[in-house]
């Protein structure tokens, strides 16, 4: 069958970032069968070739090692070399795969509850895009005969088993910061690392330490805890501040599961949001060109501190692709990230005399290392590093296990394409609470910008059945009070 059929028969999708599904869909069938037709598609434009060698790693939730070792017997029936990197960070794994020229996979639901699993697909030169997408759903499989049972198992269990870890991935993450970044540039700072169930927490501890941050583990969990960025749970937020009234720390870093999207926490354990973190992370590299979806704060383009900034849809495919364009345009350095706190460098960043090689994905660790850079350069505490950026604040949560179609039909009752008819619609909705209506955005979901300057940003999930809102205002009170309202809007969508 083509993989696009097994994706409508498995309920296993290509979501923003890469497969995902429920871990019990995701059988050793499927995860095999989408690793045949990445591979295949490969051979089919040319960058893969008979021996080749194909990188896995995976994040720690329990269905991760299953998926992996399905994965590698994929490859081996390929004819590939599977070289199993083990639990590290997805960034670290993409940017083993680019400096080998191979191509690789990681097995992670990033942020999603660990009933849920994904694949990530990565070609020599980076993540995959859309077109690459459309292409691997082209691809035929055929189920191999006596290899899998009626419900998708592997019938010899012994038979598919993944090699034995090889470290180089990792070793090779973490010299990338030590070698760029200055020896003991962060010496006196005390970090807490929130642990909890990331993958990205041993590679915290040995770039923040080999820095000179005095490192203290916190939260470190046994059992897979969906830690999402962009709609921080208030578990989080209340063990953050915590932690911060309990002890001196100078900053918190955490990331979600696969270890490509930050947290940073400041001194008094707020975390910052994903698109202020952008913004100073940015800044501090001195970058000419930055790129972000249109969910992102739009204190970026009020601060005028970069010559260009192009908006894109939500999702890092769309991010490289406009790190492209802008790179095409001869801009240079050109860096992208997301509402979610995920950084992406479109171009090396030089410093003296160390260089900083590309690497178009999302990595949680450049952030919180540049940011405690900016701070110790500057002299500020976290908590001061975005005073003199536009008070422009933003907020966004989610609503769970509301389903796509629901949604989606709900936000087209808004964007008829009549302005007026659509105007009225909304401010049926939202009016009495936000005001008039002055412009709408549909480049990705429903983004309306109210008289006031205020805006919510209303877009169905692209990797769960979930509903999220993003609102942005003057003050983070207005922005997360906006939020509780968007949030009671749409719940009454569920009726």
């Amino acid at each position: 069958m083509h993989i696009g059929d097994l994706m409508a028969e498995s309920g296993v999708k290509f979501g923003t970032s890469g497969a995902r599904g429920l871990a019990s869909e995701m059988t050793d069938w499927v995860s095999y069968a989408y690793t045949v037709g990445f591979l295949r598609y490969l051979q089919e434009v040319g960058v893969l070739v008979p021996g080749q060698a194909v990188g896995i790693a995976g994040d720690l939730r329990p269905s991760t090692p299953r998926i992996m070792a399905a994965c590698a017997q994929a490859a081996l029936d390929q004819g590939c070399r599977p070289i199993n990197c083990g639990p590290i960070p997805s960034p670290a794994l993409a940017a083993y795969g680019i400096a080998l020229g191979i191509p690789s996979l990681m097995v992670t639901g990033s942020h999603i509850p660990d009933d849920r699993n994904g694949i990530k697909f990565n070609l020599p030169t980076g993540e995959i895009l859309k077109q690459d997408e459309e292409g691997i759903r082209e691809q035929e499989v055929k189920r191999p005969s006596g290899v899998f049972d009626a419900a998708g198992a592997f019938i010899d269990t012994d038979a598919a088993r993944l090699p034995s870890r090889d470290d180089s991935a990792y070793r090779d993450y973490i010299a990338r910061y030590l070698d760029f970044f200055p020896p003991g540039c962060l010496a006196g700072l005390r970090v807490g690392i929130y642990e909890h169930s990331s993958v990205a927490r041993e590679a915290y501890a040995d770039v923040l330490g080999g820095l000179g941050v005095e490192i203290v583990r916190l939260g470190r969990s046994a059992q897979f805890i969906p830690v999402d960025t962009e709609a921080i749970r208030s578990e989080d937020i209340d063990l953050a501040r915590q932690w911060a009234t309990a002890d001196r720390f100078d900053a918190l870093v955490s990331a979600d599961g696969d270890g490509d999207r930050p947290l940073v926490g400041d001194e008094q354990g707020v975390w910052l949001r994903g698109d202020i973190a952008g913004v100073l992370c940015a800044r501090q590299l001195g970058v000419a060109g930055v790129v972000t979806p249109v969910s992102s704060n739009t204190a970026v383009e009020k601060c005028g501190c970069f010559q260009s900034v192009l908006r894109t849809r939500i999702g890092s495919p769309f991010v490289i692709e406009g790190m492209q364009t802008l790179i095409d345009r001869g801009l240079s350095p050109v860096v992208g990230y997301e509402a979610n706190g995920g950084f992406l460098l479109g171009s090396p960043i030089e410093a003296d005399d160390r260089r900083l090689a590309a690497l178009p994905t999302r990595d949680a660790v450049l952030v919180a290392v540049t940011i405690l850079l900016a701070s110790v350069e500057q002299g500020k505490p976290l908590s001061a590093l975005a005073s003199d950026l536009p008070h422009r604040f933003t907020y966004s949560d989610r609503l769970k296990d509301f389903p796509t179609h629901i949604s989606q039909a709900r936000i087209a009752t808004l964007v008829s394409g009549d302005f007026p008819q659509d105007k009225a619609a909304i401010e049926s909705l939202f009016g009495a609470s936000f005001g008039p209506v002055i412009s709408t955005d549909t480049t990705d979901g429903l983004r309306i910008t109210f008289a006031s300057g205020e805006i919510a940003h209303l877009r169905p999930s692209g990797n769960a059945p979930e509903l999220r809102a993003y609102t942005e205002a003057d003050t983070s009170e207005r922005a997360r009070d906006m939020n509780a309202i968007c949030m009671e809007i749409l719940a009454s969508w569920r009726r």
